[in-house]
Parts: structure tokens; C-alpha cells; sequence
């Protein structure tokens, strides 16, 4: 029923449409919702250049202050209706009157500048739930429709010359008008759109109005995984070119020789009328390098030699400039520069070569994203992205899923960042089944437009090592089609498409989500159909507190020839800022502008830096495993270490080595290598000038390494660090757990003392503290000391095998699976006291019959407040329960009781399965510090590896906490409960979370790793290795109750 009255009304507007709609041109104004019509009168696509009116102009490269350009940015008059048939249908006209019309900036999205509302949705049409899919039909109904109108004036300058109209990005489609004639239609929003206007202007003003939808038959080709908004995202902008005499396209494709030694540059010209050209390749110095001229006419091709020249690696990225002259009878007619990059990329023995080097490709997927302007995202912001990809060890980006703003290939040549180049092209809504697009002829056009008009644009771009055809699309006929035409066009790069797999549309096996075990089995396999290059195209979905198992990921990379890396999934959050309830601000997500849109939730943030982007905290393991300087001892005691150049093109001559010494975690000695000589891809041996000797034996010493950047260079700054390693040069002594009473001043001690006449508590007393257990519960419930209470008021020390869910957690249906363990019932059997070499020993029993298991807590108290804590599980061998988050205890604290200094690993949270790069060292932390506001509540905080953590007043009075062995510790301002949803996501936002009144100190023996392989089904679960399973434990720690520590 409701597919047929959304037919009716379409053929309704339709036909409404067509009557009122009598203009040139083959516009019928049903081109909206025909797969055969993308664009109509919309000029070629050529590779992205600028012409300017002198080779000083050209060299200078500022193409905004070129006499030949003019901004169409800014303000425009704006009409916004809720659906198609509510659209003006005169607005073109130049009588038309706009005066009671809106404005609306461009670039700019209307969502975020009061119309309608923005939509999340992963994959799945933005009117899923509401409207069903039926290519090439849109809804009518919800399809808001925008219309500009503005007027220009033309510099007189100007005339006699091509015009030409730039629209850099307009979602969903456009119409155009210039002074109430038709010009021209476009599709494809992700790419620009320019129109010849030149017959349509005049002298003086000029009337420009276009008319754009929300959705047209191209939205189904644009399902990708993000905020679904509307209006133009880039640049707009006039262009002049000569009429008669100009460069209509221009391609260069560099290559080596196969030494990799001398290049060329073969030069692919098509001009308009003929002309003398003259062609300069300059290096980075303007020296020219090689040259040619000659009488060009049509399509032309040029090949220039270059002996030995500088070559272009995401580690080397040097940039030569061709300057491209036309001339007519001794007059410039315009001089066109391209950036030039000499690499060569070859797919060789199951491996994808740069310059005839195995690169590893440490790539993230990155979406154009703004927390404030949406998809309009500013140069500055671009060059941000960029400088923290340096900064952190990426050295290639995925332009997920769709081209971006060229200014953006441009900042990647310049600082050298490897590229995936897709293109705008993913019909994730129509599955991978029969009714995928990719398996219908009819959509053949759109598939094949979407991937010419990528390349075309982009040629010329060194960054792009290969292209990619889209992005979950399913596969079929139509990218076969694609796959030969984008061989055909460019076979100097390879092309991959990951719903191929390894079949003949792809020349790299590049899965999404292929957990650790498929990797290795892939990489390891020696079929015949598994000789491609594994470069995952996403991988380890860095969703909320994510990224575990990223260590064994590069332990595989690094194992096997065959696995290249892959794209984490993804850069950043895509949040929007908001306002909370409480007035603070949060990062808003699917579902947080209204109840009946599509929405999954807050799956938009799976970033490794937030909105803002200030780097989230698995971004550190991130850089960690990224980096390309590593460190092994040799003899440690002689300070003889081993450096291993991960670099394919350069040696280590850009940074300089510092290094200390700890011993528990204070710095003996430190020291700096100026230069440390390793060639690219091999080892040296480096002694460093320490001296452990005087060090106490019991002292735990450990090398702390760190290679900084020597001086400013690709936008990373001088002292920045990019690698770093941490040694352990001798392991330090056991600590102490036994407790006994102490002496003072060789005083007669005097023994603590248990009462258990109270009816409701068991209470020890000694001379300076006052300890009691609830008779209820048996837990401790009063911990006092020289008149300083330990716990808050109603606080206890309880058993804790449960955490905040994490968004893998959810994802995985792990809270679900674990739901026994979040609050196990405990009854209690007994609570007994007894002296025990002149302590107090009080044991509490308790039967826990929803996971089968016993459990003991024992405390054993000396005369001056210390506990020895033993907790003790006894697990039913011949029951099959699910395994626990955290096997450990919670205390609740005063609320000023919130410092916390600790030896351990820090001071970033960190777990089971993403610590490497949280280094063992001293750190002081309060507990408003030490959690991480995710865009939703989740478990945060937890710090591993921990041999003592002290938590205090600013006073230094509180408790100091060792254990037998290296624990779990955290200390916060909010309650498990706080930061837990429960049994489904709730629309949440962490800085709307109420703090508690109180300092919550959780300490473990075990934490499970929080995964990262996926967010969602059995991958979300952390790898076997870092599970808290059913079983037998015992954690034993001692409380000791400190003062005046600072």
C-alpha cells in the first residue's frame, strides 16, 4: 500500500512538473529519477589544473588571486520546501521576486544552517523505516528541495572569454539556471560540476540560480557510512579559459627504469585549436630539468627523460612542477602547473612495490567530516588531518567512499601520504544479492560514470598508488565493466574493489574486518587463487575504547611478505557538537535530533582522533604500531641496543635519539645520540653510556628510548616524538605481601582487637584505626585511620567482575553474554574473626549460585590498619559459565580522596590488548584525569601493569595498594553503574553523566582486553588470550594507609 500511493503521487509530480516546465536542452525535469540521465550539457571531466595568464603566476600557484578566477561563495538567497512538489518552479527567472526567500551560505549544509535535520545511518537509505527503496524512484515525500538564487557580476575583463561555472560539491543533484535559461544538470555529489555559461551571461549583472534535492536516483549510489546532509560542501567559483586556443586536459605519467634509477615523464596533451608549447620540468628549486617545444594540436603525446631524478615516496615526497606554455604568434596564451612525482607502483610476487620497495601501508579511512559545518570541511582543517597523520606514523589514507576535495590531494603529494582513491560509488542499501545494482546492466552508466570521472580528475596525482571502484556495492557485471575500462585508462596503477575478494576485478585481496586468524591463514595459504596482496581496506573498527589486538595485526604485517597493513577504520569521529542537558558540551550522534529518521546510534564515531580532533586514546597504540624505528637489546647490562630502520627510502639522519634510565620508575641516568646512522630496512648497533652498577639489586631498571624529530620537516615539528621503545634492563624484586604488626620506638605493641557483639557489624579496633564488616553482607564497610576515613559514607570494598560496556562490548552482545557476572547474587555463609599470629583475620563465605563458584574474602589486619586482602574464587569445574570482565574489588572513597599516583603503565588507559605504547613509569593523575570522555559513557580509565598505586587527599593521606603481581587500577569521579547502559544503548552522552560524590578505586588482577578487530558479532569479543575466563583465582593486595606523600 504504501509503494502504490508513492507511485501515484510520483506520477502525479511528474506529469505536474512536465507541464509547467517548457525549456531547451534535453531537460525534462525527470532526469531527478532516471538511471540513463546523470548529467545533462555538464562539460568533461579533466584532471584537476588551473590555467594562468604567466609562468610567475603559474609557479606561484594561488590560483584564488588569478585574474582568471572569481568566488561564487558566500551568501545566497535561499528557499528551502519539505518536499518535491512544494519546490518553486520559477525561481530562475530573472522577474522572479526573492525578497521574503532565506539565505544560505555556500559553501554550507543546510541541516546545520536551520533546515531539516541531519540523518546518521551506516548503510541503508535515509528514508529506511519510512519509505521503501525502488530504483531509480525516490520519495517524494521528505525530499526536500533548496534553491539559490544570486546575482554575479562578470569583470569586463572577462569578455570574449570561456566562462565557466564550478560547483565543488552538491548533494544530492543540480539544476542550473543563468539568467532564466536552463544550463545544465549534474549528478554525482561527491565530485564538481562545471557548466560553459558563456552563452548564457551579459554584460553586467547576472542571475545564477540552481535548484538541488535531497535525494534523486544517484542517492543510491551514495550510501555510505555517514551523516546523510544536504547542499554544496566545496568551493564554487568562475573560471575563464581562451576560447578558441587552450589546454582542454593534460596527464602525466611518470615511470623508472627498472633499476628505479632514471625516470621519464610521458605527457598526454589534448589541445583545443593549435599552438606553440613549450613544457619545463622544474625541480624543487625552479632549476629546470627537462624541456620541450613544439606546434601542438589536438592530442598530443610528449615523453621527457629525467636522469636520476628525485623520487616521490610518502617518506621522500619530492615534487617536481611542469610548467605547460601555450603561445600564438609570440603571445602567452596561458601557462598550466602540475605537480610531478617520479614513483613507479608494480604489483610483483604477491606484493604491491613502490619504487620496487614492499611498502607497508599504515593507512586510516578518512571521511570529510566537520563538527561544526559537516561536510564542509576548511583547508585548515584538511591541513590539521594531514599534519596529525604525520605526526602519528600514517603514512596512507583511503578517500572513504567517495573523492574528496582536491585541495586534499594536493596537501598528500606535498607532505607524502600514500592514497586509496575511490570512487563515489555505494549501493550498500540494495545488499549483495540479486537486487544489487552491481548485477543490473541498466546501472551500468551510473557505475562506469562514477569511476571515469574519478580518474579523470585525479590522474595526475603522485599520492594515488591505486584506485579503488567503490565500496560495498556488491559485486556483478557492472564492475567488471568498471575494473577494464580503469585498467585500460591508467595501467600504471593497481585496482582494487573489496566485495570482489580475490576474484578478477581486483588486483589486491582487500577484505574489510578480516580478523588476526584469517589474516594469517590468507597470508600463510600458497592457493593459487590467494597470490594477491592482502591490504585490508578496513580493519580494526576504532569504535569508542577500541583498537585492542592491534599488536598482533603488525605482528602478523610484519611476519608475512604477503600482508601489507590496511585502513583502520576510520580517522575521525563524525559527531556534531551540541549542547547537553547540563549545559556542557557533547559530541551529538544518530538519534539525537529525532525519534523517527533512521538512525544507528553512534556507530558514526569509530575515529581515532574525536571531532575536535584531539587524538583518542587508542591512538597512541595506533602511532606505536605504526612507527618505523624499532629498538631490541643486546646486552642491556653494557647498554648495547639494536636499531632496525623500518623505512624503504630514507635513513634516520632526520631525528636524533634521547634516552634515561629508571630505576622504579625515577630517572638515574639520561642522554641523547645526536645522530644515529641506520640505512633504510637495516639494523645498527648503538652503545649507550649508562652505568647500572650503583642501582639498588631489588630496583626494577628499564631503557626508555625515544626518537625525535631534528627539525621541522612535512609539518611535524622539531622534537616530536615518532618512535619510542621501552626495555626492560633488569627485572626488580618481588614485592613484599606479608603483614605483621609493627613496633614503634621499641614499644610494646599493641595488639588489634575484634568485637562481634554489635548485631550489625564486626568490628577490629587497634589505637589508631577503626575497621568494620557488615554482618549483612560481610564486606568491609568503615576503614578508618589516625582520624582520616578511607571510605565514603555507605561505601564498601566489594567483589567486581563487571565494567561499563564498551561499544565493542555492545557490538559483540558481550555484556549479554557476561550479563551473570554484573551482579552475580552472593550469600554469604559465614563471617568469622580469629587472632592469627597477633592479627585480626576476619573471613567472609559467601555461595554465589548464578555462576556455580565459591567465594572467600579474607582480611588479615595489623596493629596499625594495614589489610592483606585475599580474594578467593572456587569455580565448579563441571559447569560451563561465561567468562567475567574483570576478576578484582571496588572501593568507594571521599570524594577529595582523587589523587592518584602510581607505578605502572600510563598514563593513557590502557588493557590486556593495547598497552604497549603506555609505558612503565611514575604518574600522577586525579580522578577527573583519568577518564576519557567518549562521545557515549562506557568503561574508561584502567591503567595495567600497576606494582603500587597510592590514592590520596591533596593532603597525601590515603592508602597505598601493591599486589603479588602487576594489577588493573583506576580511580574516577563516576560509578560503574554511572557509565553503564544496561542491556541495550541508551542515547547517551558522556559529559551529561553525573559525576558521583565520591572516588571509585577499582583494582584487578584481571581485565579483559576491550577488542578491536570489529564492533560487532564474535570479533568483538577480545581475542582468547586476553579473556577473563571461568576458573579458579586468588588475588591477594595489601592496603596501606599513608600520609604526607608529596
Amino acid at each position: 500500500m504504501v509503494i502504490e500511493c508513492f507511485n501515484k503521487k510520483l506520477l502525479v509530480v511528474s506529469l505536474f512538473t512536465l507541464l509547467i516546465f517548457n525549456i531547451s536542452f534535453a531537460q525534462s525535469f525527470t532526469e531527478w529519477q532516471d538511471e540513463r540521465v546523470n548529467q545533462i550539457n555538464r562539460m568533461p571531466m579533466n584532471t584537476d589544473f588551473f590555467s594562468y595568464d604567466s609562468a610567475d603566476n603559474a609557479i606561484n600557484g594561488d590560483y584564488k588571486n588569478s585574474v582568471n578566477y572569481m568566488s561564487i561563495n558566500g551568501i545566497w538567497k535561499f528557499n528551502w520546501v519539505r518536499e518535491v512538489s512544494m519546490r518553486p518552479t520559477d525561481f530562475y527567472k530573472t522577474d522572479f521576486n526573492d525578497k521574503g526567500w532565506g539565505e544560505m551560505p555556500v559553501p554550507g549544509m543546510w541541516e546545520l544552517n536551520g533546515y531539516g535535520q541531519p540523518v546518521y545511518s551506516n548503510y541503508g537509505y535515509a528514508w529506511k523505516g519510512n519509505w521503501k527503496k525502488n530504483p531509480p524512484y525516490v520519495p517524494v515525500e521528505d525530499n526536500h528541495v533548496g534553491s539559490y538564487r544570486r546575482i554575479v557580476v562578470i569583470p569586463d575583463s572577462w569578455n570574449g572569454k570561456q566562462v565557466i561555472a564550478h560547483f565543488g560539491s552538491v548533494t544530492s543533484n543540480m539544476y542550473l539556471w543563468v539568467n532564466g535559461k536552463f544550463v545544465g544538470y549534474s549528478e554525482d555529489s561527491k565530485m564538481e560540476a562545471e557548466f560553459d555559461i558563456t552563452p548564457y551571461l551579459k554584460k553586467g549583472e547576472n542571475l545564477i540560480a540552481f535548484q538541488t534535492f535531497r535525494w534523486c536516483d544517484g542517492t543510491y549510489f551514495e550510501d555510505q557510512d555517514f551523516w546523510r546532509m544536504c547542499g554544496v560542501a566545496r568551493d564554487c567559483y568562475l573560471y575563464t579559459r581562451n576560447k578558441s586556443v587552450r589546454l582542454d586536459d593534460i596527464r602525466v605519467t611518470p615511470d623508472l627504469d627498472t633499476e628505479y634509477n632514471n625516470g621519464w615523464l610521458n605527457v598526454a596533451l589534448d589541445v583545443k585549436g593549435s599552438a606553440d608549447v613549450k613544457m619545463e620540468l622544474l625541480d624543487a628549486d625552479k632549476n629546470v630539468v627537462a624541456s620541450y617545444e613544439g606546434k601542438v594540436g589536438g592530442k598530443e603525446k610528449v615523453r621527457m627523460d629525467v636522469q636520476s631524478p628525485n623520487k616521490w615516496t610518502a617518506e621522500t615526497p619530492y615534487l617536481y612542477t611542469l610548467l605547460t606554455t601555450l603561445n600564438k604568434n609570440g603571445r602567452c596564451l596561458e601557462v598550466v602547473p602540475v605537480n610531478v612525482g617520479f614513483r613507479k607502483v608494480e604489483l610483483k610476487g604477491s606484493q604491491v612495490l613502490v619504487n620496487g620497495q614492499p611498502v607497508l601501508i599504515k593507512g586510516v579511512n578518512r571521511h570529510e567530516m566537520d563538527p561544526d559545518y559537516g561536510y564542509v570541511v576548511s583547508r585548515e582543517r584538511m591541513l590539521q588531518d594531514v599534519r596529525i597523520m604525520k605526526e602519528n606514523n600514517i603514512n596512507a589514507v583511503r578517500t572513504c567512499h567517495y573523492p574528496d576535495d582536491i585541495y586534499w590531494y594536493e596537501l598528500c603529494d606535498k607532505f607524502g601520504v600514500y592514497m586509496v582513491a575511490e570512487a563515489n560509488l555505494e549501493s550498500h542499501g540494495m545488499g549483495y544479492g540479486s537486487s544489487s545494482l552491481a548485477k543490473h546492466e541498466e546501472y551500468e552508466k551510473a557505475h562506469l560514470e562514477r569511476n571515469q570521472r574519478n580518474i579523470q580528475r585525479n590522474f595526475n596525482h603522485p599520492s594515488i598508488i591505486i584506485w579503488s571502484l567503490g565500496n560495498e556495492a556488491g559485486d556483478g557485471v557492472n564492475f567488471e565493466t568498471c575494473y577494464k575500462w580503469v585498467k585500460n585508462e591508467d595501467s600504471s596503477r593497481p585496482v582494487q574493489y573489496e566485495q570482489a575478494n580475490t576474484g578478477n576485478n581486483t588486483d589486491i585481496f582487500c577484505p574489510m574486518y578480516l580478523n588476526q586468524d584469517g589474516c594469517e591463514k590468507y597470508a600463510k595459504s600458497e592457493k593459487t587463487e590467494d597470490y594477491k596482496p592482502l591490504i585490508q581496506c578496513e580493519y580494526s573498527h576504532a569504535m569508542g575504547n577500541s583498537c585492542g589486538g592491534f599488536k598482533e595485526y603488525w605482528d602478523l604485517v610484519r611476519k608475512y611478505p604477503k600482508f601489507q597493513g590496511g585502513f583502520i577504520w576510520d580517522f575521525v569521529d563524525q559527531s556534531l557538537h551540541g549542547t547537553g542537558k547540563n549545559g556542557e558540551q557533547i559530541y551529538l550522534y544518530g538519534g539525537d535530533f529525532n525519534p523517527y529518521d533512521a538512525s544507528d546510534k553512534n556507530f558514526c564515531n569509530n575515529g581515532l582522533v574525536n571531532p575536535d580532533r584531539t587524538p583518542n586514546p587508542h591512538m597512541d597504540e595506533v602511532k606505536y604500531y605504526y612507527q618505523s624505528i624499532w629498538v631490541e637489546g643486546k646486552d642491556l647490562s653494557k647498554g648495547e641496543i639494536s636499531v632496525f630502520n623500518e623505512y624503504f627510502f630514507k635513513d634516520l639522519s632526520d631525528y636524533y635519539m634521547e634516552w634515561n634510565i629508571t630505576a622504579d620508575g625515577e630517572i638515574t641516568e639520561e642522554g641523547i645520540v645526536k645522530d644515529v646512522k641506520v640505512k633504510p630496512q637495516q639494523k645498527t648497533t648503538v652503545v649507550l653510556d649508562y652505568n647500572i652498577d650503583d642501582i639498588a639489586a631489588d630496583k626494577e631498571v628499564l631503557l626508555n628510548i625515544y626518537f625525535k624529530q631534528k627539525r621541522t620537516k612535512n609539518l611535524v615539528k622539531a622534537g616530536h616524538v615518532l618512535a619510542k621503545d621501552q626495555l626492560c634492563v633488569r627485572e626488580g624484586g618481588k614485592p613484599k605481601l606479608g603483614i605483621e604488626n609493627v613496633t614503634i620506638n621499641n614499644q610494646e605493641t599493641e595488639l588489634p582487637k575484634f568485637d562481634t557483639s554489635n548485631a550489625r557489624r564486626l568490628r577490629v579496633r587497634g589505637d589508631r584505626f577503626a575497621i568494620d564488616f557488615s554482618k549483612q553482607n560481610g564486606f568491609l564497610c568503615r576503614y578508618d585511620v589516625d582520624g582520616v576515613t578511607m571510605m565514603n559514607e555507605g561505601g564498601m570494598l566489594t567483589p567486581n567482575f563487571w565494567r561499563a560496556g564498551t561499544d565493542n562490548d555492545y557490538g559483540g552482545n558481550v555484556h549479554k553474554m557476561y550479563a551473570v557476572w554484573r551482579n552475580p547474587a552472593m550469600v554469604k555463609k559465614s563471617l568469622d574473626a580469629e587472632m592469627e599470629n597477633g592479627m585480626v583475620k576476619v573471613t567472609a563465605v559467601y555461595d554465589m549460585p548464578d555462576v556455580k563458584a565459591q567465594l572467600q574474602m579474607t582480611y588479615l589486619i595489623n596493629n596499625v590498619g594495614e589489610i592483606l586482602v585475599s580474594q578467593k574464587l572456587i569455580a565448579d569445574k563441571n559447569e560451563k559459565i561465561a567468562n567475567m570482565f574483570r576478576f578484582g574489588v571496588q572501593m568507594q572513597m571521599p570524594e577529595k580522596m582523587d589523587y592518584s599516583t602510581y607505578y605502572g603503565r600510563g598514563p593513557i588507559e590502557n588493557y590486556a590488548d593495547r598497552k604497549s605504547s603506555a609505558f612503565i613509569g611514575l604518574y600522577t593523575q586525579t580522578a577527573d584525569e583519568q577518564p576519557y570522555a567518549y562521545s557515549r559513557p562506557q568503561e574508561t580509565g584502567t591503567k595495567s601493569d600497576m606494582r603500587w598505586w597510592k590514592q590520596t587527599d591533596i593532603a597525601g593521606r590515603g592508602l597505598m595498594i601493591v599486589a603479588e603481581k602487576p594489577f588493573y587500577a583506576s580511580a574516577l569521579h563516576y560509578s560503574i553503574e554511572s557509565l553503564d547502559d544496561g542491556e541495550e544503548k541508551d542515547q547517551r552522552h558522556f559529559n551529561e553523566v553525573q559525576k558521583v560524590d565520591y572516588t571509585n578505586l577499582c583494582i584487578d588482577m584481571m581485565h579483559a582486553g576491550i577488542s578491536g578487530a570489529a564492533s560487532w558479532g564474535p570479533d568483538a569479543v577480545t581475542l582468547p588470550q586476553y579473556r577473563v575466563v571461568y576458573a579458579d583465582y586468588e588475588f591477594s593486595f595489601k592496603l596501606t594507609p599513608i600520609n604526607n606523600v608529596y
